[in-house]
């Protein structure tokens, strides 16, 4: 049986965005061999846990929205872009059931977000840089951090050379200040912007990153995030199912 893995739909008003850039995630899910689950963001929070408990794992992805400052004891800067409240709903339910059940989750760009404020950390509302990160034609490099998660399962995926860089495309223009709790810096931009988070607890699969591997998924590298993400919630399926099986009946 394949993993099932939770996707919240990306946008609650712009369904234009949400239909074209959704089935990236989902093909990305698949061609790693697990069958994504849409979770939609109209239904009531009893309805979705009912989906959601059903999933093996959770794929944040990215959105038109940005996280309401509010929410991590902010002043809005003008260039935030209104929030998403029906979003932030549905990842506040899938982050929390991530969190107590030890369900594999990966974040993609304001999935990085949503994770980095739910454990409690803030955001760099507008990133100011000598490198654009908010467009998405331009790639630039991003150092791993050694001895991470993310450098265990990319490291034959990287260049000869490469010291633990690799090129990613990038279209964002936020990013985490400080960590949320549980969480670790995994990878930065030569500009010190951080552009991979991942949780502590060795268990638990926890990885977000800040640039979009679901749109390249030619490269090895992209291949290898969501294929990490798809063995884990595998691992974890089987893990149960044993469980299961070994109770008396």
């Amino acid at each position: 049986m394949k993993p099932r893995i939770a996707i919240p739909l990306p946008h609650s008003t712009d369904q234009e965005y949400s239909e074209r850039v959704l089935p990236q995630y989902e093909q990305a899910v698949r061609e790693a061999g697990g069958e994504p689950v849409r979770i939609p963001l109209d239904r009531p929070a009893a309805e979705l846990m009912k989906v959601i408990e059903g999933c093996d794992g959770v794929l944040l992805p990215g959105s038109r929205a940005d996280v309401d400052p509010q929410r991590y004891g902010a002043e809005r800067d003008p260039r935030t872009n209104p929030a998403d409240p029906r979003r932030d709903a549905a990842d506040e339910l899938l982050l929390e059931d991530a969190h107590n059940t030890r369900k594999p989750l990966l974040g993609i760009c304001y999935g990085l977000q949503s994770l980095n404020v739910y454990r409690r950390g803030t955001l760099r509302q507008h990133i100011e840089s000598s490198i654009d990160h908010a467009d998405r034609e331009i790639t630039h490099v991003v150092r791993i951090e050694p001895t991470t998660l993310l450098a265990h399962f990319l490291g034959s995926t990287l260049p000869p050379g490469s010291e633990s860089a690799i090129a990613v495309n990038t279209s964002h223009h936020q990013a985490a200040a400080t960590v949320g709790d549980g969480l670790r810096v995994a990878a930065k931009a030569p500009d010190g912007v951080i552009e991979a988070l991942e949780g502590t607890l060795p268990e638990h699969f926890v990885v977000a990153v800040q640039w979009h591997p679901e749109r390249s998924l030619n490269e090895p590298a992209s291949q290898a995030i969501f294929r990490a993400l798809v063995e884990a919630a595998q691992s974890r399926h089987r893990q149960l199912a044993g469980q299961h099986q070994s109770q008396p009946k």
